[in-house]
């Protein structure tokens, strides 16, 4: 499964590689690919060396890898640069891409087969996520259809961020360590070795990010929407 699941990360790259190519301004692009690459080293050497999973640290290993994509996020969320890459890509292909939360789901459920998860981290238990992840390429395809209204998208994205913060946080707090705060029936070491290490390093903010996006792209054409039009000059 190890090399199943290090295959599915490799073409979750790709993918995001070749939309950054795509769509984003050019000036962008070769600051985007830079960044990708040197993020996926970056989490790779944290799970390589064990930080991810020791559960000594203080603060969690956990904190390491999380902490820049949070602080990459909420520039996303604030600055002209994020509502210039927001705009920059298909909204109905930021929200269908939220589909691989569905594959994710589906290698959560056999890490828990095997021991290495608890089962409130699958579908099986406190997890709805595989929801988002099902949903997504029908929510993509009503919105790129004009069949749902923005206000429908925006509450769909909404919804996606807290059933991904409820799995997250359920995440932290099952991981050895000083925040293991949920007695399980095993504690969650899967995210803390690779490859699944890029359970959190990879796939948690790329899904946080997609809908971060989506939201500033739906709240911008809906502000531009209901601006009354300017008074035309009588002649």
């Amino acid at each position: 499964m190890n090399t199943l699941f290090l295959l599915f990360a490799c073409a979750m790259v790709v993918i995001v590689a070749t939309g950054l190519m795509r769509y984003l301004p050019r000036p962008y692009k070769t600051p985007a690919l830079i960044g990708l690459v040197a993020w996926i080293a970056y989490g790779g050497m944290l799970g390589y060396a064990g930080v991810i999973g020791n559960a000594s640290l203080m603060p969690p290993g956990l904190f390491y890898l999380l902490a820049p994509m949070v602080l990459l996020v909420m520039f996303m969320a604030r600055s002209r640069v994020g509502l210039t890459v927001a705009l920059s890509f298909p909204t109905w292909l930021l929200m269908g891409t939220e589909s691989f939360r569905l594959v994710v789901e589906i290698f959560l459920d056999q890490l828990w087969r095997d021991g290495q998860l608890p089962k409130m981290m699958t579908f099986h238990g406190a997890n709805f996520d595989i929801l988002i992840g099902a949903s997504a390429p029908l929510m993509a395809w009503l919105l790129a259809s004009r069949k749902i209204s923005d206000r429908a998208a925006l509450a769909w994205n909404v919804l996606g961020i807290a059933m991904l913060a409820n799995v997250a946080l359920r995440g932290v707090l099952t991981a050895p360590g000083p925040l293991h705060l949920i007695t399980t029936e095993v504690p969650n070491t899967a995210i803390g070795t690779l490859p699944f290490s890029y359970i959190p390093g990879l796939m948690v903010p790329l899904a946080l990010l997609l809908h971060v996006l989506a939201i500033r792209a739906l709240r911008h054409r809906m502000r531009h929407l209901s601006e009354p039009a300017p008074p035309v000059n009588a002649a």
